[in-house]
């Protein structure tokens, strides 16, 4: 396994694995995180000046939502991919041995 998956022992193959392992209290803390201090600087950089003047309009705010969720849902996507199981692995489980452990080099 891998750095994410080997830490938290949480690993996905099905939809619903997958929403268990975005809900676990590490990866949300750290997903939340991520789109909060990203976001931030983004809205800093994007929307602020528009906001401080009194002119953010609901196009103005609704980008700002699209600022925070754009970092959450990106690094979400991180987390799933570092801690997805693939078919070779599903079906070394299932026969009840080992996973392969990717040394790295091909991917």
């Amino acid at each position: 396994m891998n750095g994410a998956a080997a830490t938290t022992g949480a690993s996905w193959s099905t939809w619903r694995e997958m929403a268990e392992v975005l809900t676990q209290p590490q990866h949300l803390k750290r997903t939340v995180i991520i789109a909060l201090v990203v976001g931030t600087a983004f809205f800093a950089m994007n929307q602020l000046s528009l906001v401080l003047a009194g002119q953010a309009t609901p196009l103005v705010w609704f980008k700002a939502v699209l600022t925070y969720l754009t970092p959450l849902c990106v690094s979400s996507i991180g987390v799933l991919s570092a801690t997805h199981r693939r078919k070779e692995e599903r079906r070394s489980e299932s026969r009840g041995a080992a996973a392969p452990i990717n040394q790295g080099g091909d991917r």
